[in-house]
């Protein structure tokens, strides 16, 4: 079933908060340059240069700043005023923004390009050049649903050549429980942070000499070898061909699938002492278009699945890296399935059963978005609107819940995303399924047609996880850190209970071990207590604790990290028992078949 974008009420609130915070800046710093105010998820933000001090020294911002800056907005809000808006001519807004910088820099843009300029007007407090997407009344904001969080820096229009502003951040909500409510959902999420947990559970690290660049640790890499496994595993049973494709390509062949066009700005670019041009690879796709032609295809080679996990650079801004979720390396799981328009359907409902599959293991729920045309597009509008229209056919189909997002699809192709929502019911756009009609004519492919004329195949382009960098930070914020068994970098970990028992502890590692279970060893130095703690900490599976009654019976008592079970008997002979997840003593063969079937299961 179909359901809406976002409520246009709440956009609307958060829209006219960050300008009652400009009001609100004004009223201490009257002499402050505005820079803009825009909506963001869950909030809003707005930029500023204060005036110089004294010294000579930028004014800057203070904790105490965003506690009066509230109190005044709150006292904005009590005085009901209306918000209205009005077009305004080029003259005109200049006259009325002559001492606001940014403002003059924006409407010497807008009118360039011709558009239509207006201003919102706050009672008679404040004025801003501005589109629109405002309450009629400050009284339709609550006063206790809004907070300003924090501060940052940020450049003018995102260039380092540009002044940088200090930016107030803040969040906005219909009423005070909803603000409560996310207030307490972003502390558990900062528990959850997969760069607090990824540097705890020595995961992966980030180095100032290669920004966005992660460098995956031992145990990291564990997990990413095994998301791509088993990647691997399910796609060779649906008949994916794999391949691997040059990292870099000259510049013609951007040229050829049109992403120099609409992408090049976003790659990186190397030169050759032949002053050839060459772009490091940014996407598979025009890697894939090649191998299709390089050999003559008939429709019974149709659907062709092409899949690789190749290395892939993007040049993001160094303000918008963020961990693992924005990063400039990357590797995708990606495939290129090349069809015969009447097998785009069925070839889609393949596709979203190996997104069933893939997101099913995991215990994460997920919808659909559909972004359709964009701005800037290849091709005829007539195809696609046919796309479109097939698109949201199959996801009508398709049972799962969809909206529309107008203008966000790919320059060659519409695109359906993949929106997974975590443990904490976040949203989070991971994989995407995007229909070209463009890039296999750009590249002249061609099969021979069951009549033997020549046909132009359609290709879909489609990653289930998406980046694996961007979906392994959003499994460790989901899963806490604690990964199910299948995918934990060490699945079991034996503590003896004290040097005694070491020598029986060798023997139950080497039996896991030999089973193909990623297990280690605890030396006994510490006191069992402690080492049970650390072992919790690192969220370690499988806490196997081995003594005198373990050694007498060839077992171990097991006590589990995910699971909370009610405690041992009382009689056993360690102290491993002294809090939930405890399993009880298991015999050791016993254990091993369990925790293989564990692995095989893909158990959560």
């Amino acid at each position: 079933m179909q359901k809406q974008s976002k409520s246009q009420n709440i956009e609307n609130i958060r829209h006219s908060l960050a300008h009652l915070l400009a009001a609100a800046v004004l009223k201490k710093f009257p002499d402050a340059k505005l820079g803009i105010g825009p909506v963001i998820e869950n909030g809003f933000y707005y930029d500023f240069l204060l005036p110089r001090l004294p010294a000579g020294k930028q004014g800057h911002f203070t904790p105490d700043d965003l506690k009066e800056f509230e109190k005044t907005i709150r006292e904005l809000i009590a005085k009901n005023l209306p918000i209205s808006g009005k077009k305004i001519t080029l003259a005109g807004a200049k006259k009325l923004f002559a001492k606001q910088r940014f403002k003059l820099d924006l409407i010497r843009e807008f009118g360039k390009e011709g558009k239509n300029l207006t201003v919102y007007s706050t009672g008679d407090v404040f004025i801003d050049l501005c589109k629109g997407g405002h309450v009629k009344n400050t009284k339709e904001i609550a006063q206790d649903a809004f907070k300003l969080t924090h501060l940052a820096g940020a450049y003018w229009r995102g260039d380092e050549k540009n002044p940088q502003l200090q930016r107030i951040y803040g969040i906005g909500f219909g009423n005070k429980k909803e603000l409560e409510d996310y207030l307490k959902l972003r502390e558990e999420a900062e528990k959850r942070d997969h760069k607090k947990l990824g540097a705890r559970l020595k995961l992966f690290m980030f180095h100032e000499t290669a920004p966005g660049m992660p460098y995956w640790l031992p145990r990291g890499v564990i997990v990413y070898n095994e998301l791509i496994n088993f990647w691997r595993e399910e796609h060779r049973k649906r008949n994916y061909h794999e391949i691997i494709s040059p990292l870099l390509n000259k510049k013609e062949l951007y040229a050829t699938s049109g992403h120099f066009e609409h992408y090049w700005e976003e790659m990186f670019i190397a030169k050759t002492k032949e002053n050839e041009e060459y772009g490091l690879k940014a996407m598979n796709c025009p890697n894939a278009m090649v191998v299709f032609g390089s050999e003559s295809r008939s429709y019974k080679d149709l659907p062709l699945r092409l899949s690789d996990t190749d290395t892939l650079h993007r040049y993001e801004r160094s303000g918008t890296l963020n961990g693992l979720l924005r990063v400039r390396e990357f590797q995708q799981d990606d495939a290129h399935c090349f069809v015969t328009e009447n097998q785009i359907a069925a070839e889609y409902e393949e596709i979203l059963k190996i997104v069933e599959r893939f997101y099913s293991i995991f215990g994460i729920s997920y919808g659909f978005r559909l972004g359709t045309r964009p701005k800037s597009f290849m091709g005829d509008p007539k195809t696609w609107k046919k796309a479109e229209a097939s698109l949201a056919n199959i996801l009508k189909k398709s049972g799962k819940e969809f909206f529309v997002e107008e203008g966000e699809g790919a320059f060659y192709g519409p695109k359906v995303d993949i929106m997974m929502k975590d443990s904490l019911g976040r949203e989070w756009q991971m994989g995407t399924i995007q229909l070209d009609f463009q890039q296999p004519k750009r590249f002249k492919l061609e099969y021979a047609g069951s009549d033997g004329r020549k046909k132009t195949p359609v290709a879909i382009h489609r990653v289930i996880y998406g980046s694996l960098e961007r979906f392994i930070a959003v499994l460790i914020e989901h899963f806490a850190g604690a990964f199910p068994v299948w995918l934990a970098p060490v699945q079991a970990i034996v503590l003896p209970l004290s040097e005694k028992f070491m020598k029986y502890g060798e023997s139950v590692t080497a039996m896991l071990r030999h089973s193909g279970i990623r297990v280690e060893l605890s030396d006994a130095n510490e006191t069992l207590g402690k080492r049970i703690r650390e072992a919790e900490l690192q969220k370690i599976p499988y806490i196997l604790v081995v003594g005198e009654r373990e050694e007498k019976n060839n077992t171990a008592s097991v006590r589990h990290y995910r699971r909370k079970q009610p405690a041992f008997a009382p009689n056993t002979s360690t102290d491993a028992n002294a809090s939930a997840g405890r399993e009880g003593e298991m015999n050791i063969e016993k254990l091993v078949e369990k925790i293989e079937k564990e692995i095989r299961d893909k158990t959560i």
